[in-house]
């Protein structure tokens, strides 16, 4: 079937089903979208809000409407020209479960002994299930412990640090066919792949999917901004975080006014989870280490991985990485580890080593270092770049033509169930680089009176309030709550300081009504529209495959999840879709209804086909606050860094139209190349040639 033209990211939850995709299905295709991409569907545990807790692989999750809602749902997308997208999850599933029950009553004589990762050196499966002051049960194949001796002493590879996900040998012929019979019998139009690197073998695994599969095929493999998929990977490309941080970078301006040691931040970050919650897994690869003390290979292993300049590297493939981690190691047992991964590339010792790396970046950088280095947290997205401040408009365009060219195929995303905050709230954080003066007095009167006494969380509670007004108490405690335990500075999810967990919870009430906020939120919200318009418009015609991510073709000012998995308001947005089928063009205000239509228009004009990759660039006073392409009979116009262009306006600025006559579809005018009037309606402008 190829790839689609677009897609929509939609989270099954037992509030969500396959019923209510399927009744959504005609709006979707109204509103211009090639594919209906879902989250997990195979049984997941009871009340799932996610799906990523897969407990039974062999068929379609019960409380979503089981398989007789899955073929309505997909009869339903057929019906109206709508592919599907499937999301699946091969590195692991929640504990327990009918495979996992039979292991510990049966253990190494199971004959699911061998569908997890086990260690069972010790004879036995360590379930650190009790509470602290509980004693030990014992049975024949399993113990249970207290949950703390869990981040030690767990002898079964889990997804992270939780121990309720255990990961599955997927490299095992007879577990492939297990997990995957069901959802490749699908005849789905693609496949979103999650967690790759926590595999064996990633590019074995791909290559065995291709055998079976043949259609779309997109990795959740999060890259360096220098970093670019392995080669040998049968795959279209990742799910987009990549063009995330370009898309959302080139809106952003330099400036070092939030400037800052984040390597610092991020090496201290990852030592720590090395040190503490992957302790268990560090010890394990120390294991087979030879020739070493254990001790000093427990260390190496740890440095190693904590030095890793990306996620992961595929040994023979990415090399380059290993040997920079290496060379930045000053542990005397690191040379020992290194000769031995270099002399077997495929043995155990390298594959646990890889397997793990990206898990101490993962939640080092991502879940820890994101929320400790909090200078500008715009910029601190998953496979985001907090050093990197902005993209410069040519290197956005280089960076896009090479996408054209090698990955044309890929996923492109703004927000998606990972992102730290949604695409509108970082477009709106964006305007604090262009007034980093303004903001920082604004911070620095608001601390004197509600100021939080944790310097970093401070910072990022001042930023996630502008940027997601207007804010309930309920959802900004809940954030705050995640984020200061999640930074593990005064406390943590398992050391809880309670005084000052009180203190977190407090601030937002004492916040909410504080008029200053109000005023300060209103400043940066028109040009925070602009970004939001520029950014949609850009991911939404350039190289790649975009996704909209469910209810934001609306303004969406989600943080972190659960808050982005809210309920969408479909009817809200059937009622602005038809006005704007009916040729309503809508003012840029609160209602969204102006990022609509550029979502409309502009996957209606993907739906036609866009090819190739040219750089269009203005001329005048003002060139600096265009981003322009042309992709075939299609060019894309955007404004950037809205504030500054204010204060001087577009004044004799132009943009060159090659060829005939164009027209701009979002308003319907001809196209003028006079900045200033084309850009007069909206700060946006998608011309297509000749009259429309």
């Amino acid at each position: 079937m190829g790839a689609p033209s677009s897609t929509y990211r939609v989270q099954f939850t037992p509030s969500f089903t396959f019923a209510d995709a399927a009744g959504i299905a005609d709006y979707l295709a109204r509103l211009g979208v090639g594919a209906l991409y879902g989250s997990p569907m195979l049984d997941a545990r009871e009340g799932s809000t996610h799906g990523y807790d897969v407990v039974d692989p062999t068929r379609a999750r019960p409380e979503l409407g089981g398989e007789a809602g899955r073929v309505a749902m997909q009869e339903r997308l057929t019906e109206l020209g709508l592919g599907l997208v499937v999301d699946i999850v091969p590195n692991h599933m929640v504990v327990p479960n009918p495979w996992w029950d039979d292991v510990l009553e049966h253990g190494q004589e199971s004959k699911y002994a061998r569908y997890f990762d086990i260690d069972w050196s010790s004879g036995k499966v360590l379930l650190p299930v009790l509470a602290e002051d509980a004693e030990d049960e014992v049975h024949e194949h399993h113990v249970k412990v207290n949950w703390r001796r869990g981040n030690t002493e767990l002898n079964y590879r889990r997804f992270f640090d939780i121990t309720e996900l255990a990961a599955i040998r997927v490299e095992d012929q007879e577990v492939f066919e297990a997990t995957h019979r069901e959802v490749l019998s699908w005849g789905v139009q693609g496949l979103r792949i999650d967690h790759p690197d926590g595999l064996a073998d990633p590019g074995g695994y791909f290559r065995k999917l291709r055998e079976h599969f043949d259609g779309w095929l997109v990795v959740e493999k999060i890259l360096g901004p220098d970093e670019q998929l392995p080669q040998s990977w049968p795959v279209d490309g990742t799910t987009g975080y990549d063009a995330l941080r370009e898309v959302c970078g080139v809106f952003v301006a330099p400036t070092d006014a939030f400037a800052g040691d984040f390597h610092a931040v991020e090496h201290a970050a990852r030592q720590q989870v090395a040190d503490s919650i992957l302790v268990a897994e560090v010890r394990r690869i120390a294991r087979l280490v030879r020739d070493v003390p254990f001790e000093d290979a427990c260390r190496a292993v740890a440095e190693v991985m904590v030095n890793f300049p990306v996620y992961r590297s595929y040994l023979p493939e990415g090399a380059r990485y290993w040997e920079a981690a290496v060379k930045l190691s000053s542990s005397p047992a690191v040379r020992a580890l290194d000769e031995q991964v270099r002399a077997d590339p495929h043995g155990e010792l390298a594959t646990r080593i890889q397997q793990t790396s990206g898990m101490v970046v993962a939640k080092g950088t991502e879940d820890t270092a994101f929320y400790r280095y909090t200078n500008f947290v715009a910029l601190n997205e998953v496979g985001g770049s907090p050093d990197r401040f902005g993209l410069p408009v040519e290197e956005f365009h280089q960076r896009a033509a090479r996408r054209e060219s090698g990955e044309p195929l890929a996923m492109t995303a703004l927000s998606t169930h990972d992102t730290k905050r949604s695409e509108d709230v970082r477009a709106r954080l964006a305007v604090l680089a262009e007034i980093p003066d303004e903001y920082l007095a604004f911070e620095s009167e608001m601390n004197e009176k509600h100021g939080l006494s944790e310097p970093t969380l401070n910072r990022l509670a001042w930023q996630s309030l502008v940027g997601a007004w207007p804010i309930t108490e309920d959802r900004l405690a809940q954030y705050l709550e995640k984020a200061s335990r999640e930074a593990k500075v005064r406390t943590s999810w398992v050391d809880r300081d309670e005084e000052f967990d009180a203190e977190v919870a407090a601030w937002p009430a004492q916040v909410l009504d504080e008029p200053a906020v109000a005023a300060f939120a209103e400043r940066v919200t028109a040009p925070g529209w602009s970004n939001s318009l520029g950014q949609k418009l850009v991911q939404l015609t350039a190289p790649g495959v975009p996704d909209v991510y469910q209810g934001t073709e609306l303004w969406d000012f989600s943080l972190v999840d659960p808050d982005n998995r809210r309920p969408v308001d479909y009817d809200l947005r059937r009622e602005l879709l038809e006005r704007i089928e009916s040729g309503w063009l809508p003012e840029v205000d609160e209602s969204g209804a102006a990022k609509l239509l550029v979502v409309h228009k502009a996957l209606q004009v993907r739906k036609r086909g866009l090819h190739g990759y040219r750089a269009l660039r203005a001329e005048g006073a003002a060139a600096e606050h265009v981003l322009a392409f042309q992709r075939g009979g299609v060019i894309t116009v955007a404004t950037r860094l809205p504030v500054t262009l204010a204060r001087k306006g577009w004044q004799d600025t132009v943009l060159p139209l090659p060829g005939a006559k164009w027209t701009d579809v979002l308003t319907g005018r001809p196209a003028a190349e006079d900045l200033a009037s084309l850009l007069d309606r909206y700060p946006v402008a998608l011309l297509v040639q000749g009259d429309q």
